[in-house]
């Protein structure tokens, strides 16, 4: 399954309710750059190895390109367009004055050592300093990247430009400008809508079976912020499978056992699941917070929940919304729930530009505000629309990035309708 794909047809889906410009689809289907480089590497052996790399520049009508970098051996052009796509759409639905960009290299992290992953991590910064920088594109960390590597980059960057910009990328350490709060950012805006969600429904948290496919960074937070409000946290899964308790499992206990031995399974009290069957528990609330493309057409009747909140990237494909929502299985989208990072890493480079960093305190309570009313407008377009929260989100984003376009170009440059008929530029919380 092709994410590029599947991006541009989550796009037709939001054009046929909005009816605009088939000219404006168009350039809204392409990035405004893609970047592929060749990164030659000293090993340790003493050879030289060359890993690809890619950055994807989608759309900056609304302001500079932002998005991770991600290090895994599946990265490809169509990944990275598909996410810097989405990342666009993110950031105009959180009203964050950002365009959508993302970059990757093929590799495994895991097969290299500290010194040829710096390497690697400096290499890929010289290819594309050129593109980058706070007022053009703002990279941060993704799949297998963290505040170590991004430090590594600022320090090239840095020295290629002759001058300090600590802006320039999000997701460092403290000490060198980071964000307080970054580190369960993800987790965190995740928590403020699923918390939403439930408030909405006059759901009962204590009475909430919740399962999270994914026990990394914002799945094992989101676990702890979900159990210390009291929801049952029935099931969790890593990359080799999954445990079960259904009178709720102790997500402390699980999660130092996960720190000590690598996985989740044979926790005790709980029973093994296989990856295949994980997601098809019965439960309230499913969280896929690992993998793309886990929720298919094959699995999509399969699924026995109220709701899904996607806190990975694309895991639910284009087919499966379809039955979903027939199934009034209510699926609120990754490019809202799990924007809670993008959020703070904007609020990171804020804090950088001005050289004012604020406490943590101060970080949430605006990621709280942002979080809930792009919640509440995506709800307030999709029951408008009468259509599914994903294509409401889409909706939203594209309203405010097309109007971004139509400004930026002018009226006497922008020589295309904006819609086919009238539509009413109305944006609950703009």
């Amino acid at each position: 399954m092709n994410p590029y794909q599947n991006a541009l047809t989550q796009l037709k889906c939001a054009q046929k309710i909005l009816n605009f410009d088939d000219n404006i689809f168009r350039i809204l289907s392409e990035p405004k750059r893609i970047l592929e480089v060749a990164i030659p590497v000293k090993m340790d052996d003493g050879s030289i190895k060359v890993f690809k790399g890619f950055r994807s520049q989608f759309n900056d009508a609304r302001g500079p390109f932002k998005g991770g970098i991600r290090f895994h051996p599946r990265v490809s052009r169509d990944e990275v367009k598909a996410l810097s796509m989405w990342m666009t759409w993110k950031c105009a639905i959180l009203d964050l004055p950002l365009g959508g960009s993302k970059g990757g290299v093929v590799v495994d992290p895991k097969k290299l050592s500290s010194r040829e992953l710096e390497e690697l991590s400096r290499g890929y910064i010289r290819a594309i300093y050129k593109y980058l920088g706070q007022d053009q594109d703002v990279p941060a960390p993704d799949v297998y990247t963290n505040a170590e590597i991004m430090a590594w980059m600022l320090d090239e960057y840095e020295k290629l430009i002759g001058h300090h910009e600590p802006a320039m990328i999000t997701g460092k350490p403290l000490s060198l400008g980071g964000s307080r709060g970054r580190d369960i950012a993800t987790a965190l805006g995740a928590y403020y809508i699923i918390t939403e969600t439930v408030k909405r429904k006059k759901i009962i948290p204590k009475n909430t079976r919740v399962i999270i496919q994914g026990a990394g960074n914002a799945g094992s937070n989101l676990a702890i912020l979900l159990s210390k409000d009291g929801f049952k946290i029935i099931a969790m899964a890593d990359s080799k499978g999954g445990v079960l308790n259904p009178k709720g499992l102790n997500v402390k206990n699980l999660l130092a056992r996960k720190e000590k031995n690598g996985t989740v399974l044979d926790f005790e009290g709980a029973k093994n699941i296989k990856s295949n069957k994980f997601l098809e528990i019965p439960c309230d609330i499913l969280v896929p917070a690992a993998l793309e493309n886990v929720i298919t057409r094959k699995n999509a009747r399969k699924i026995k929940t109220k709701f899904i909140f996607e806190v990975a990237n694309g895991p639910v494909v284009p087919e499966a919304d379809s039955i979903l929502f027939k199934r009034k299985i209510e699926v609120v989208p990754d490019i809202l729930t799990n924007a809670g990072g993008v959020t703070v890493s904007y609020f990171e480079q804020v804090q950088g530009a001005q050289n004012y960093y604020w406490e943590e305190k101060e970080v949430f309570q605006k990621l709280e505000k942002k979080m809930k009313e792009a919640y509440l407008a995506v709800l307030s377009l999709a029951e408008k629309y009468k259509t599914d929260m994903r294509t409401g989100a889409l909706i939203l984003a594209l309203l405010r990035v097309i109007e971004a376009m139509k400004k930026e170009a002018g009226s006497k440059n922008f020589k295309t309708n904006l819609y086919k008929k009238k539509l009413e530029l109305k944006i609950p919380f703009n």
